[in-house]
């Protein structure tokens, strides 16, 4: 029997493949661009993996590849980009897969908004224009891209300005700005119980451009503070109508308590997955492929871990734009605590053309420690001394 995955995040591809070997799953590939996962594909024995080249942006032209799978038995959809069209797939072909109206709320950020208010989850829904600050965003965008904090009129303008040339996903929605530090809760869900894996810490740049620039798991929260996240993202989920799959929501944690930020109804992005395993010290991709074929997820109920490792990883970005040329530093790592590791994120000659949002990120740096914090010490020492080597054009 095989699993078909329809594109995925970055990394992960690796775990996700000894997870369907371990299951004794075949496992395929559907993407329009394999050099997304040069890294993964470059470092692991991928014998196991086929990968079918298709136009992943045309849902009947996935259909047709899907339906030459043989032994087809479930699909996974991994990334906001894809979700709903995955979910729409499964149930074409009736496969296991969450209620395509239920993705369909869930990648739009103003539904939820909306939900999460209307319910008592947040202490404010969609707001108007002038209501400062504020934050416009895209409705269904991801990475961070499409999105403005706007603290009077002159920045309103502006962002007003910069969002009607900026090709949008969903649609441009206003909500209210929420201060305070910023988490995710990593969550895995099945038949509406859901059970929280961890609390992922987020550091951003400054205002206004609020740019994501590491990341630390698991906090340790207190135990009676824990309980009560715990018990707030399960009902922020039902709300949400998110019932089946991993799900990474931010959330700020501001003086009066926690208020989401976004809800993403997949595993958590860029080493996010990577971590999960490391602290739970389980290879949590298993769980993926169950739920892919229909079976219940072990993780929603096997004993509480211990942290086995904690981690923290630092996102590398240049600080002009232009050609990368490549990155100075990275002999250095393997002196260094934390056993830091390099995962690039671009090539030599890409071009970087967008400092305000992850898609300039060149590569992350992870490290490891007994805890959260100091794993972000670690992380943020490894990357303090790797530079992106950038030539810029002159004349």
């Amino acid at each position: 029997m095989t699993v078909v995955l329809l594109e995925a995040l970055t990394f992960g591809l690796g775990r996700l493949a000894e997870a369907a070997h371990e299951a004794g799953r075949g496992l395929v590939l559907l993407t329009g661009d394999r050099s997304i996962y040069r890294h993964e594909l470059s470092r692991v024995d991928y014998s196991g993996v086929r990968v079918v080249d298709v136009d992943t942006t045309d849902v009947r032209a996935c259909e047709a590849a899907l339906l030459k799978v043989p032994d087809l038995a479930g699909l996974i959809s991994s990334t906001d980009t894809w979700a709903i069209s995955g979910a729409e797939l499964a149930a074409l072909l009736g496969l296991p897969g969450p209620s395509v109206d239920a993705v369909r709320v869930l990648r739009d950020k103003g539904l939820v908004r909306e939900r999460l208010y209307e319910r008592g989850l947040s202490r404010g829904g969609l707001v108007a224009h002038d209501e400062f600050p504020l934050v416009l965003k895209d409705s269904a965008g991801t990475s961070s891209r499409g999105v403005w904090l706007v603290r009077g009129p002159e920045e309103l303008a502006a962002a007003l300005a910069e969002a009607a040339v900026t090709p949008l996903k969903g649609r441009l929605v206003a909500e209210p700005y929420f201060e305070g530090p910023l988490y995710s809760a990593e969550t895995i869900t099945w038949e509406g119980r859901t059970r929280l894996l961890g609390v992922l810490s987020r550091q951003l740049s400054p205002e206004p451009v609020r740019r994501e620039e590491a990341a630390a798991f698991p906090v340790a929260f207190p135990e009676a503070e824990l309980a009560e996240l715990d018990d707030w993202i399960g009902r922020v989920l039902e709300a949400a109508g998110h019932d089946r799959g991993f799900a990474h929501t931010e959330f700020i944690l501001t003086a009066t308590g926690p208020e989401v930020v976004e809800i993403n109804p997949r595993i958590g992005g860029a080493l996010v997955g990577e971590s999960l395993c490391r602290a739970l010290g389980v290879n949590v991709y298993r769980d993926m492929v169950a739920m892919a074929l229909g079976e219940e997820p072990a993780l929603l109920s096997s004993a509480r871990r211990e942290v086995h490792r904690a981690t923290a990883f630092v996102l590398l970005y240049p600080s002009t734009p232009g050609t990368l040329t490549g990155w100075s530093g990275l002999e250095r790592l393997p002196a260094l605590p934390g056993s830091p590791e390099w995962y690039p994120t671009a090539v030599p000659g890409q071009v970087i053309d967008h400092l305000a949002d992850q898609r300039s990120c060149t590569g992350i740096v992870l490290a490891e420690a007994p805890t959260a914090e100091m794993a972000l010490h670690r992380a943020l020492s490894a990357a303090g001394g790797i530079t992106p080597l950038i030539a810029t054009k002159t004349g």
